[in-house]
């Protein structure tokens, strides 16, 4: 089963610590090597993205920064056998956050990406 974890926060007017980003490339690495991690990378601030939407028929562009209090930072993908997997590896992912850089606040929604096993059999 594939699992799409999204990571939403605040961006801190400090950097990340440099020991994070070893912690977190340390963690990605053993993801890897376990077969579980499949992609992952940071996204920009949501002022350089813009919303495509369909309402009453009509469709609408609003460009970016959008109001909300969270911005979607980075993503990634794994490859897990349950959703428990995919929900343990975004645990220590934001664990590292916790112990590395007390001043972030953040979370990170999983969410499961539909694969043929979850559609019945060709009719």
């Amino acid at each position: 089963m594939r699992y799409l974890m999204l990571l939403k926060g605040h961006r801190p007017d400090t950097p990340p610590p440099p020991g994070l980003m070893d912690a977190i490339l340390k963690l990605g690495a053993e993801a890897s090597a376990a077969g579980a991690l499949l992609d992952t990378a940071g996204l920009a601030p949501s002022g350089a993205g813009a919303r495509v939407g369909l309402y009453g028929g009509a469709l609408s562009v609003t460009d970016g920064p959008f109001a909300e209090a969270k911005e979607t930072i980075s993503y990634a993908l794994y490859q897990v056998r349950s959703r428990e997997e995919a929900v343990e590896w975004a645990s220590r992912f934001l664990g590292l956050h916790r112990d590395l850089w007390p001043e972030w606040e953040g979370e990170a929604e999983v969410l499961k990406v539909f694969g043929p096993e979850d559609f019945g059999p060709p009719a």
